[in-house]
């Protein structure tokens, strides 16, 4: 429900979860390169119910030939771009073995530099953290990593057919901590059955590891994923709409009452410990992607590769481009989509720098589904600034496809 808007915009947010240019880029004239790069790691150790990402599970023959794919495809780049932000996910990077982890690292460092002060992250899971996993991360530059916690309650980790264990998600933060990584944990509610209770405990257990980050996502159902022929078939129990959004209501109440600054829909932090890469996607800034299933935005264009690891890999091996899919967005197109990404952050949109970015009059551009939204309460517009009430909060994925629409 709450993260429906990846279906909206899938290209888009399949480079989960997260540049400092401007939104200017919507503009039709040449911009500066990036300043954030995405890598996709394709593998896992299983495909969960409800993931609906690119992976692919137990291919681990596969790995040596989507690194060197990954070599041809940082290749075309013709010479190294510095940036600002770097983000590796997957799947699940840390499933890689140590070996072939380091060979892609030393790949990514070396074609995406990273500026001082950067930002590097990386997804993993729990049961993927050693002291050696955590000490080639840090010795690669690797400041923050996305832990897949998911849940610390077993029979709830279970319902989400995730492999790890509580005390894997603990020893996991003990070695990230010990060789200094920022952790940020990601968290679901609304698992089939749930309740407030197991939700509430999940909630108290992470702020009591400390982590300087949070992402809380509701349980969604995508069209092709095992959860949702299970649900098409009555073999799972979701919890009622109105139940998921009293969790989600209690987590931002209960992680602002803990210090957490509830920045972006899903997203929590400490002071200072925002995902400055997401907040790159959010403000629509241009952004490199590489890997299969990557999406990349560049100078008003997108181009997404192509989903099958098999098939990205073959197209490299064999001088093709991986490119499955491409548009040029106008500049209204553009416009509308840093609407909807910019009112996901809590602080909302100034219209003047809304204006100046992008050459278009919210007011103008958006019409009668502003006034209708601003009136219905679902909107707030305070000095020049446009926001989501909580009221809108809750519901604002219905809000997204008028927004959309030109």
């Amino acid at each position: 429900m709450l993260e429906s808007l990846a279906s909206v915009l899938r290209q888009v947010a399949m480079n989960v979860f997260m540049g400092h240019q401007s939104l200017d880029l919507c503009l039709p004239v040449k911009k500066p390169l990036p300043r954030s790069a995405y890598i996709h790691v394709p593998f896992c150790q299983h495909r969960c119910g409800y993931c609906n990402f690119t992976l692919i599970a137990n291919r681990d023959d596969l790995i040596g030939k989507y690194l060197r794919a990954i070599l041809l495809e940082l290749q075309t780049l013709g010479k190294p771009h510095a940036v600002d932000t770097l983000f590796i996910g997957g799947g699940t990077p840390t499933y890689l073995p140590p070996e072939r982890l380091q060979q892609l690292l030393d790949l990514v460092k070396y074609w995406f530099p990273l500026d001082t002060g950067g930002e590097f992250s990386v997804e993993a899971n729990p049961h993927d953290v050693t002291d050696r996993t955590a000490r080639i991360l840090s010795q690669a530059g690797v400041t923050r990593v996305s832990l897949g916690a998911q849940s610390f309650i077993a029979s709830k980790l279970q319902a989400l057919e995730r492999t790890h264990s509580e005390a894997d998600i603990a020893r996991a933060l003990f070695f990230l901590k010990k060789h200094r990584i920022d952790i940020s944990l990601d968290l679901i509610f609304g698992a089939p059955e749930e309740t407030l209770e197991t939700w509430e405990y999940d909630l108290r257990r992470a702020v009591h590891l400390d982590p300087g980050h949070l992402s809380t996502y509701g349980l969604t159902y995508e069209k092709g994923t095992l959860f949702y022929n299970r649900l098409l078939r009555g073999n799972l129990k979701p919890v009622t709409e109105m139940e998921e959004l009293k969790m989600y209501e209690f987590a931002i109440d209960f992680l602002e009452c803990a210090g957490f600054d509830h920045y972006e829909i899903s997203n929590f932090s400490r002071p200072g410990h925002r995902c400055r890469h997401n907040e790159g996607y959010w403000k629509l800034n241009s952004y490199f992607a590489i890997g299969p299933g990557a999406s990349r935005f560049i100078n008003g264009t997108r181009e997404t590769n192509h989903r099958s690891t098999t098939t990205y890999i073959k197209r490299l091996l064999s001088g093709a481009s991986p490119v499955a899919f491409r548009e040029h967005l106008s500049p209204e197109a553009a416009a509308r989509e840093a609407v909807v990404f910019g009112l996901r952050r809590m602080e909302g949109i100034s219209l003047a720098a809304f204006r100046a970015s992008t050459g278009f009059d919210i007011p103008t551009l958006l019409d009668k589904p502003l006034n209708r939204f601003l009136l219905q309460g679902l909107l707030s517009l305070e000095q020049n600034q446009l926001k989501l009430t909580r009221k809108g909060l809750l519901i604002s994925d219905s809000l997204w496809p008028e927004f959309l629409t030109e």
